[in-house]
């Protein structure tokens, strides 16, 4: 009987004390994020290079859910810091929630900050080394993934010129990782480009863009010996690639063309916005450097690639 009655209280103690763990435990918010909010300087080292990106995490992001993930690359000679600053990406991720990363491309020198990707054809010190920048963007996405619950439906990328090229190369063959991209005066000059799934594309280039010119060839202000592919061909490719219909939908307003070509395979979509006249600029951002061209105000580049991207997830994935 004595042993009986002490094997009762020893269950009772068991379970209650299990019962107020798992009351515990249950109260207990989620493990805190292992990302800091706020911007902070990141590493990793790809094909024995050490690469490096600034990310921003925005105290609105809800880690209830799994979050998107934009990249944002910077142009020819710039890098992270200034695709930071001319984008105002920051601002945008504060009102929606996501994380931005920015990363930094490759130069001559180690602390080199006239930085460049390997978009195909170009450019610079990127291109001639053949510099692994798909790989290297794989391997950014594959760590943020090991760190927090990102999205796998809605990773992004967006860059101005030779990032806008690097945007669209990832398109062609990280297909099967980013849902869309937004190019910024920059057009497709990687070939082949075989996407695995289709990709949708939001597109900004300004008429007198003398960099990357609309109309394709060399530039007369471009600092390399590059003939790019033109606004035409490029969209006609996105078009094509993701199976479109041929006729776009069209409205005009101030120095901007707007056009849409809906009916695409996956639910993804192919949108171009002309600026009539306009240079080699983010719309709605800041100048990259000083004499830089003006970028127009009369649409904001960074709002509308958000806005595109959260409406165009990657589908059945």
């Amino acid at each position: 009987m004595k042993t009986t009655r002490i094997l009762l209280i020893t269950f009772s103690v068991l379970f209650l004390a299990t019962l107020a763990c798992r009351r515990t435990s249950d109260a207990a918010p989620n493990e805190p994020p292992s990302l800091p909010s706020g911007k902070t300087s990141q590493t990793l080292t790809h094909d024995k290079r050490e690469r490096s990106y600034i990310l921003y995490v925005p105290d609105s992001v809800d880690w209830e859910q799994p979050i998107p993930l934009v990249l944002v690359f910077h142009g020819g000679t710039g890098n992270a810091q200034s695709a930071l600053v001319m984008s105002g990406f920051n601002e945008i991720a504060d009102q929606n929630g996501f994380i931005v990363a920015y990363p930094n491309g490759t130069g001559r020198l180690s602390d080199d900050k006239l930085l460049t990707w390997n978009g195909g054809d170009c450019c610079a010190y990127a291109q001639e080394e053949d510099i692994d920048d798909v790989g290297f963007v794989r391997a950014l996405v594959s760590q943020l993934e090991a760190k927090v619950a990102i999205d796998r439906q809605r990773i992004f990328a967006a860059g101005l010129s030779n990032g806008a090229l690097l945007s669209q190369r990832l398109a062609c063959e990280a297909a099967d990782i980013f849902a869309a991209v937004g190019p910024v005066a920059g057009t497709l000059n990687f070939s082949p480009c075989q996407p695995a799934q289709p990709v949708s594309i939001i597109a900004f280039h300004g008429t007198g863009d003398q960099h990357i010119p609309y109309d394709g060839g060399k530039g007369s202000d471009s600092l390399v010996d590059v003939a790019f592919a033109s606004v035409q061909e490029t969209v006609t490719f996105w078009i094509v690639a993701n199976g479109c219909g041929a006729q776009p939908q069209t409205n005009s307003f101030d120095d901007i063309k707007h056009e849409v070509w809906a009916g695409c395979n996956d639910g993804t979509a192919v949108e171009l916005y002309t600026i009539i006249e306009g240079g080699h600029a983010w719309p709605g951002g800041s100048s990259g450097w000083p004499g830089a061209d003006k970028p127009t105000e009369t649409i904001s580049a960074s709002a509308l690639i958000w806005e595109f991207f959260s409406t165009h997830p990657k589908i059945g994935r």
